[in-house]
């Protein structure tokens, strides 16, 4: 469904001089900067997949995701998604995709979404029958059927990117870009919104998720690729990223008493709470959890424990340090 194959841009810029003589030089012969924002990335995304896109700040995402979308053209390098090249193709392909962008709102201030809605199905050109069933389908599955008549300037922020994800979904994309969907949603919210996405995603819609909120990331994508420097440093699943950390748990630890800090090959201490609450990491290859187990309840006795595995940030943590 989409293919990348060596996916450059550079960006091209002219320095200005810090004084009077250097401004005046400049404006005969221009020293030029070349900056590599992308360097030759390569990656196929199969019908109705989930990935994760994500990498720190001038990785090189929103370039990628920009030339993914039509809005920039590349320096080099083949992109073609459902058999178009998006820069070139662009109104024809933008009919195919949808976008949902957390910092950027399409719906209209002063107007209800509802009568947004309808400006997007003339946009579209979706037919009325087919606009009414699909609209009628999202609006009960997000549960807004009051709020979309109210003014958006009236809907909290969880209750816009409800109505955002409404206006993404009306023409019924096969691949949706979102950007930051859940950011600054509170927990519902999230769940909401994470619980919608699977489902749109069940029904074969592919998603590209960009987001700095590892929980978007850990809940919802099955494969993720990480970007940085404008090169692919990982493209895998969440769980082979986890197993590149070894066999290690993460374990939040009340004790009946108080109890020293242990030195133990193989125990970290994340965070120390109290001297009787703990979070500690586990290498299970140095200490195996049943004998972790038995020390605790000999020294200071188990009041409650909960095991997880690594959390998704120390995998992510591995990651960066790549570059």
């Amino acid at each position: 469904m989409i293919h990348v194959k060596d996916l450059k841009k550079t960006y091209k810029s002219y320095r200005r001089g810090s004084n009077f003589l250097e401004t005046l030089k400049s404006i005969f012969k221009r020293k030029t900067d070349y900056v590599d924002a992308v360097k030759g990335i390569s990656f196929d995304i199969a019908k109705g997949e989930l990935i994760g896109f994500i990498g720190p700040n001038g990785a090189g995402k929103s370039t990628t995701l920009k030339m993914l979308t039509g809005v920039l053209h590349p320096t080099s390098g083949e992109v073609e998604i459902m058999g178009y090249t998006p820069w070139q193709d662009r109104k024809k392909y933008v009919a195919n995709i949808g976008a949902v962008f957390g910092q950027k709102s399409q719906l209209i201030w002063d107007i209800p979404p509802i009568d947004a809605f309808y400006m997007n199905k003339a946009i579209y050109n979706i037919p009325d029958d087919e606009f009414e069933e699909t609209k009628n389908k999202l609006v009960k599955l997000l549960e807004v059927e009051e709020l979309i008549k109210k003014p958006t300037r009236q809907l909290s922020l969880g209750q816009r990117m409800k109505c955002e994800f409404i206006m993404a979904m009306l023409h019924n994309p096969d691949i949706v870009f979102l950007d930051e969907p859940t950011i600054g949603l509170d927990v519902i919210a999230k769940e909401t919104i994470r619980n919608f996405i699977e489902e749109m995603n069940k029904r074969g819609v592919t998603f590209i998720l960009t987001t700095h909120d590892l929980g978007d990331i850990e809940h919802l994508a099955r494969r993720v690729i990480f970007i940085n420097n404008g090169e692919i440093i990982f493209d895998d699943s969440i769980e082979y990223l986890r197993k590149q950390l070894g066999d290690k748990k993460y374990i939040k630890l009340k004790t009946d008493n108080k109890m020293e800090q242990l030195s133990i090959p193989g125990i970290d201490y994340k965070k120390i709470i109290s001297n009787q609450e703990f979070e500690i990491e586990l290498d299970n290859s140095a200490i195996k959890l049943k004998d972790f187990i038995e020390i605790i309840n000999q020294k200071a006795g188990i009041l409650d424990m909960n095991i997880q595995e690594l959390p998704i940030e120390s995998a992510i943590k591995v990651l960066y340090g790549k570059r």
